[in-house]
């Protein structure tokens, strides 16, 4: 009974290893029909291992308004500019 249950942990390693990965479905699926040959388990196993490619994300701000004098955008609300002190 203990030998069923380690081979069953074994042949479901990939799936184990890659739970939190954004293609967990896909590393289960090929682990579940194709992880009877030694290949599949070893394609399955080394996607779950690779990292997750992430995108870069581009986070643009809204700016307030610009000074007049340097061309540096302020904050928000701001009435005197931050690198020059005029008055915006």
């Amino acid at each position: 009974m203990l030998f069923l249950a380690l081979a069953t942990v074994m042949y479901f390693l990939p799936s184990i290893l890659g739970h939190n990965k954004r293609n967990a479905a896909g590393i289960f699926l090929v682990n579940f029909f194709l992880g009877w040959t030694i290949v599949g388990w070893v394609v399955a196993l080394f996607w779950a291992c690779t990292a997750d490619t992430c995108m870069p994300v581009m986070v643009v701000a809204g700016h307030g308004p610009y000074c007049s004098q340097c061309g540096t955008a302020s904050i928000s609300g701001a009435r005197y500019c931050a690198t020059c002190g005029r008055l915006i």
